[in-house]
């Protein structure tokens, strides 16, 4: 699918369910890491098969200067922060959402967004901004940076790497602690499986800290994960 947005074209890969205009229909957002593609998204999930009533929307970033690496912009990203790049991509997602929700009957209480790296930070920035029309949140191998005072309490579910090189593992920790906390979480966690373990919320906004022995990946095992956690959240 594509969009205009101010005077430049975007455009998204999108997995629609034959349902979504007769039937109630949750979205996901999915956004790729810094230097990634729509279609690698696309082919390194499985929310399709997993959840096969939601619509899945795998966008397309724009060259954007890396805050590791591609100092240049040489490579497909997204903004960081509020404010950064005339708001291109936070515009690009109010376009998205307005076209669904015109186009199809979305449930407005189960939407939600995901990504990995640059992608997990841009799903961050989201929270910060948008976090009314997000039912859960789910990062992979990311930190709030400038925005983390910016979130209110909301389910999510943060993937890292115990050997990731680039997002260092004391930052996401640090992140995951910040999150238990504004969450008001259980000190103590329950398993969720393999990697996963949740933590219980007073305010009712459980989250899942999914930590795999890999580096700075996104584990296709995670996405099982991720759907079981979407599907058990409904925007309150």
């Amino acid at each position: 699918m594509q969009w205009t947005v101010g005077d430049t074209k975007r455009e998204a890969l999108v997995y629609i369910p034959a349902t979504a205009k007769t039937k109630i229909s949750p979205l996901i957002f999915v956004f790729h890491g810094h230097g990634g593609t729509m279609e690698n998204a696309y082919r390194s999930h499985q929310f399709d098969k997993l959840w096969p009533e939601a619509i899945v929307v795998y966008p397309q970033g724009l060259n954007t200067p890396g805050q590791l690496t591609d100092p240049q912009g040489k490579l497909s990203g997204w903004q960081k922060e509020n404010g950064d790049m005339n708001n291109r991509d936070l515009n690009f997602f109010d376009q998205m959402l307005k076209t669904f929700k015109e186009d199809y009957k979305i449930d407005d209480k189960r939407i939600y967004a995901t990504g990995h790296s640059n992608g997990g930070g841009f799903t961050y920035l989201l929270w910060a901004t948008r976090a009314d029309v997000f039912a859960a949140f789910a990062p992979s191998s990311a930190v709030a940076r400038k925005v983390a005072g910016q979130l209110k309490p909301k389910p999510a579910m943060h993937i890292m790497g115990e050997k990731d090189p680039l997002v260092k593992p004391a930052w996401q920790k640090l992140m995951c602690n910040l999150i238990l906390k504004l969450n008001s979480c259980d000190a103590e966690g329950k398993p969720y499986g393999a990697y996963a373990t949740y933590y219980p919320s007073e305010s009712g906004n459980p989250v899942i800290l999914y930590v795999h022995p890999g580096g700075h990946v996104y584990p296709t095992a995670a996405d099982e994960v991720v759907v079981k956690f979407f599907k058990g959240i409904e925007k309150q």
